[in-house]
């Protein structure tokens, strides 16, 4: 079929749809197989009409079409047979069973005669594989999630899941546009013809000389729905010098996108073109679509935004069809989300001292709330453990740097409030607008560590909202203000970048965000109008009001897909309404506030499915697809009027303030177990330190050995991020040119410092250790790691077997999570096979093992000094070999976007960016002059950070794979190095820094600058370093020594807090011949990790349960880092340096 004629199809769909032909649609889909309708699937499976599932599918596919249509196939027939199952139907069973699966038993004899089986339980769930199978509904829509996955990765589908964007009634358009052109050429055109037929072309009949009418007024096929609505953004990318007004592919708010256009990209709606003259829209807001689509993607719809994903290994789908086991996790995207998921139970009571203005949870640390208040005040909580880890008063850091009118102002009114409070994207940092002038902008370094960064005199008169923003990839910080302006500054250096003006009103807030590569801002203003901005000094590209016309925020849902706004006007009316952003108008207004609210009404969303809004001394909740309210609730009383809400990154806590300057923390079933686990590991500063002081199983070193272990932890030279000097008087409020409008509250880190001592683990019984069981007489451990799920360990050993230990779920171990307490088992699947790799004729002992774990823990990568191998973590089975040597892979890393794409270190010093679907070296990077011993993505900054056996980093961007600078690592000096000592590198959660590992350090780098920020050395005589890692939420190391002794550090200052001796986890006939090569972190529990050691075993360490951590943190030095010295330079070298 032509592409004329296909894309005629796709304009009948369209037709077809407007006009609520539904079942002709559907069949004209399947028949065409054009194009597939995810929304239709997903309503005829959560139907459980299989006959009809099965029907439209094979318009696409067929059960032996390849491994992705045969897994969606076997999904459907297998849950079609569950389902009679349940029913108690065996005669149902047993005929599904011989028509539908029987096709499959020729492919997996094994897993047919299992399902088979299914036949003679009493209850399937019986079979521990199908123990957790719920009910019908929850089962139809977890496997959908999974059906899902499987159509997006199945290349049959591919181009088949978007349907084309067309402007509405585009084969209308056609047509009339085909009249007019008809009666154009008629000889004697009549004014207002009568047109009854389109069997046979027109004519006019009589004379009269008048041109044709408009289509758009045609009476034969109605009016045609007019483009537009808020200006399309289109694809303007950051900082455009000049706009170019062309049609765009993205729907939006704004006008002048440049002539280039994108692919849509998940999330992004995808709406009309923009008309021919862009600013005309300027002034004519549109009405919203009174008719709308239902099936096929509208501006707003998500079947048009998903990309579908290419041949070769997904990183979520299980490859082989050979799997009966089925897992039903708590939640699997937003159909599975129910109001029981809400945080409705009061967890935590927490007493501020002040009226909270403002809150955030940090978006990495669940537990970690900032609060801004009503004086000035910010506080920092960690409502685990319900510790206010900070308290600080509101304090001019540099009054000379402000303006006399601010001056002034605060002499006359020391008053000041906090208007905003936020967390930069990654945690590291954070901001406070307040309400007068400034804003202040401090460094997070975890704990109770925050540090002075910048201070900003901003805007005239107060500053009403703060937020961050990357633009151009550089983190950058935007502030709004009462002097009617909106600017961005510099996150680094606080450089003002750009002033947008064009309010007419004291500016309220403003909302960054960016879709397909285009990044935009919007702001309200107090009259109401909503303004939108790219960063180019180009003027605001949008000017439309706002329901309640007064304060109005507007935020996006979690994925960005959706936009909502909630403002309350003068009268206090409120509103929260959703945003049809391809039109510009309101898509839903959520019905359910009283007619006058006692207050500005704050709102935010949660889990891409439900919003939350203060109202009434109440919080309400609505379903994001309803305008009905979904519930209430008062959190046992004691609310304000209006109340500030904000939930956790997760959805499982939500943080509510009270009429008492406190703040009620609301927790759903996972956060009530979050805090549990944080209940139990809990002390106060006194019980702390009487614990670490009298307990017998924790016994503290003398003295001496005190002072000589804190020498250490402070000894080496150790510099903090790049921060403006700030002396340690000015970090606790003390600076001479600060205003002091409150008393300061006192600091006892110098009594805490006085009585802190290291602790030190010198017996088995003062932690929990495992010995995980092997019976194949392995040798040393060359690699280990967790499975990303945390209920398995899989080691390497140097004889190139690899070992697999799961941990079952049981009573003792309900979690079925790797633990201490638990022996696992040392799992094979039923053949027996062993997963071993490729060896060349050299002794695989020599050879250097490295491996890498796909996200979903299905397969892994693996090599000993031979080929590539890539293994099936179910069946052990080999998938495929490739790159035979030489050279051989040193180390593996796949990329954190494309599982496809693998970065693969070698022994010729080089690194090969490798493309497993089309088996292919994309590119070779060159810059070390050995080995590479290790590599590690960045997804925040898009780069490789690589480490080689010459003690060299280098930094590579993933965009062209070009080098961007490299540095050799600081050696201490005087010490001597072996020539191919390893060094790894491992990206620290917030994606900015990362770790470097050699046998002389422990070091700290910030990728952008490629600096050492933080630096330990072993004291001379010292053992050298093995291995180490950060803990799962990077606010641990772990380092091994060759002496067998493990240290942990707190990773925000490298200063040692607790110590291992081998005696705690060593038999003592091997105390002095064995040690550990590699150590591992638990990814989701940050106290446990585990070791591999020389003589094969692996060890599982975990603090006593009733300690709960491994040690006590170092005091902080007041915010400082005086007391460690800067790295010294010796050994540097720049990128631009020649290579060695």
């Amino acid at each position: 079929m032509s592409s004329l004629s296909r894309e005629l199809v796709f304009l009948i769909l369209q037709f077809l749809d407007e006009e609520k032909f539904k079942e002709t649609v559907h069949k004209l889909e399947q028949e065409s197989g054009f194009y597939f309708n995810m929304k239709y699937f997903e309503d005829e499976v959560q139907n459980g009409n299989w006959d009809e599932v099965e029907r439209y599918l094979g318009g696409f596919t067929k059960v032996d079409d390849n491994r992705y249509s045969m897994k969606i196939f076997f999904e459907i027939r297998k849950q079609k047979y569950l389902e009679s199952l349940d029913k108690h139907d065996r005669a149902k069973a047993v005929d599904i069973l011989v028509k539908d699966l029987k096709v499959f038993a020729s492919f997996n004899e094994e897993l047919f005669k299992e399902i088979t089986q299914l036949l003679t339980l009493e209850n399937f769930r019986e079979n521990e594989q199908l123990s957790k199978y719920g009910d019908t509904k929850s089962a139809r829509a977890i496997m959908l999630v999974e059906l899902k996955k499987l159509i997006e990765a199945n290349p049959l589908f591919r181009d088949k899941l978007q349907f084309p964007n067309l402007k509405s009634s585009r084969l209308r358009t056609l047509i009339n546009q085909s009249l007019n052109w008809q009666h154009q050429l008629c000889k004697n055109p009549r004014p207002n013809p009568d047109i009854k037929t389109l069997f046979v072309d027109h004519t006019c009949g009589q004379p009269n000389g008048a041109l044709a009418p408009s289509p758009s007024n045609n009476p034969l096929l109605g009016p045609i729905p007019k483009a537009g609505g808020f200006p399309p953004l289109g694809a303007h990318g950051p900082f455009q010098p000049t706009p170019t007004p062309v049609p765009t592919q993205l729907a939006g708010w704004m006008t002048n996108p440049p002539a280039v256009t994108y692919p849509a990209v998940s999330g992004g709606a995808i709406g009309l073109g923009a008309p021919a003259n862009p600013a005309a829209i300027l002034k004519h807001p549109r009405t919203p679509n009174t008719n709308p689509a239902v099936d096929y993607p509208s501006a707003d719809s998500d079947h048009v935004s998903k990309r579908t994903r290419p041949i070769g290994i997904s990183d979520e789908v299980n490859l082989p069809v050979n799997i009966l086991p089925v897992t039903y996790p708590q939640s699997h995207g937003q159909a599975m989300y129910t109001p029981d998921d809400l945080p409705k139970t009061v967890a935590r009571t927490l007493n501020q001292g002040s009226t909270p203005m403002s809150m955030d949870f940090h978006p990495m640390h669940q537990t970690i709330l900032l609060v801004g208040t009503n004086v000035g005040d910010i506080g920092l909580w960690d409502v685990g453990t319900r510790e206010r880890l900070i308290l600080r008063n509101f304090k001019v850091w540099e009054l000379g740097q402000c303006s006399m009118t601010f001056q002034a102002a605060l002499v006359k009114d020391p008053s000041v409030s906090v208007n905003r409070i936020i967390w930069s994207p990654d945690g590291s940092l954070f901001g406070v607008a307040y309400s007068r002038h400034i804003v202040q902008i401090y460094s997070y370094h975890g704990g109770d560590d925050i540090r002075q960064h910048l201070e900003i005199d901003a805007h005239a008169g107060g500053v009403n909202d703060i937020a961050f923003a990357h633009p151009n990839k550089q983190l950058c910080i935007i502030t709004c203000g009462d002097d009617k302006t909106i600017k961005v500054w510099d996150a680094t250096n606080g450089t003002k970048q750009y002033t947008f003006e064009g309010h007419d009103a004291p500016v309220y807030s403003v909302c960054p965000h960016y879709k397909e590569n285009i990044q935009f801002i919007f702001s309200t203003a107090l009259d109401g109008k909503i303004k939108a901005w790219l960063y180019d000094n180009l003027g605001s590209r949008v000017d439309y009001d706002a329901p309640g016309h007064w304060c109005t925020t507007m935020a996006y849902s979690a994925d960005g897909s959706r936009l909502f706004s909630c403002g309350t006007s003068k009268e206090g009316e409120s509103f929260i309404v959703e945003w049809n952003e391809s039109e510009g108008a309101v898509k839903r207004t959520y019905q359910g506030f009283r007619k006058r609210s006692l207050g500005v009404v704050q709102f935010d969303t949660t889990k891409n499915r439900f919003l939350a809004a203060g109202d009434e001394f109440l919080i309400k909740f609505w379903d994001m697809d309803s305008i009905n309210l979904l519930t209430t609730i008062d959190a046992e009383g004691g609310l304000p009027a209006s109340p500030r809400i904000r939930f956790n990154k997760e959805g499982t806590l939500l943080a509510v303030s009270t009429h008492d300057n406190g703040i009620k923390i609301l927790a759903n079933a996972d956060g009530l177990r979050m805090l549990r686990a944080f209940e139990n590991r809990s002390f106060d500063a006194s019980r702390t330190v009487s614990e670490v002081v009298s307990k017998p199983i924790i016994s503290p070193m003398t003295a001496a050995a005190a002072a000589a272990a804190a020498a250490v932890a402070t000894s080496s030279g150790i510099a903090d991020r790049a921060i403006p000097p700030v002396s340690i008087s000015a970090m606790n409020g003390d600076n001479r040119n600060s205003v002091d409008v409150k008393p300061r509250i006192t600091d006892e880190s110098m009594d805490k410092a006085r009585i802190w001592k290291l602790t030190e683990i010198t017996e088995a019984t003062q932690c929990r250790s495992l010995r995980l069981v092997d019976n194949l007489r392995t040798s040393k451990i060359s690699r280990l790691i967790y499975t990303n799920s945390g209920v398995a360990i899989l080691a390497l050993a140097s004889n190139a077997i690899h070992l697999l230990w799961k941990w079952p779920r049981n009573e003792r171990n309900s979690s079925g999570k790797a633990t201490a307490s638990v022996s696992p088992q040392l799992w094979q699947p039923p053949s027996g096979i062993l997963m071993t790799n490729d060896i060349t004729d050299t002794n695989p002992e020599e050879a250097v093992p490295c491996f890498a774990l796909s996200k979903n823990d299905s397969y892994v990568m693996s090599a000993s000094g031979g080929k590539i191998s890539l293994f099936n973590m179910m069946t052990f089975k080999t998938m495929t070999t490739f790159m035979p040597p030489p050279p051989a892979a040193t180390f593996l890393a796949f990329h954190p976007q494309d599982n496809n794409i693998i970065a693969i270190g070698m022994d010729d010093s080089t690194i090969q960016i490798y493309n497993v679907r089309v088996d292919e070296v994309k590119s070779k990077l060159r810059g070390h002059s050995k080995r590479i011993t290790g590599l590690a993505f960045s997804n925040v900054l898009n780069v490789l950070v690589s480490s080689g056996a010459d003690a060299q980093i280098c930094v590579w961007s993933t965009d062209g794979w070009e080098k961007q600078r490299s540095r050799s690592l600081q050696i201490p000096s005087g010490r001597t190095t072996s020539n191919i000592s390893d060094t790894r590198v491992q990206f620290h959660q917030d994606q900015i820094h990362f770790l470097a590992v050699h046998e002389t350090q422990i070091a700290i780098y910030e990728t952008n600058k490629l600096e050492c920020v933080k630096q330990w050395v072993p004291p001379e005589n010292a053992s050298r370093i093995s291995h180490a890692t950060f803990s799962c939420d990077s606010q641990l190391i772990y380092a091994s020594f060759l002496d067998a002794t493990v240290c942990i550090f707190s990773a925000s200052n490298l200063r040692l807090r607790c110590r291992i001796l081998p005696a705690a986890y060593l038999p003592s006939n091997v105390r002095t011949t064995v040690h550990p090569l590699v150590i591992a972190a638990h990814p989701l529990e940050p106290n446990q990790f585990a070791l591999g050691l020389t003589d094969g075993g692996v060890h599982v360490l975990e603090p006593l349960e009733s300690e709960g951590k491994w040690g006590v943190a170092p005091p902080a030095e007041n915010g400082s880092a005086s007391s460690m010295s800067t790295p010294p330079p010796a050994g540097a070298s720049s990128s631009d340096q020649p290579q060695r």
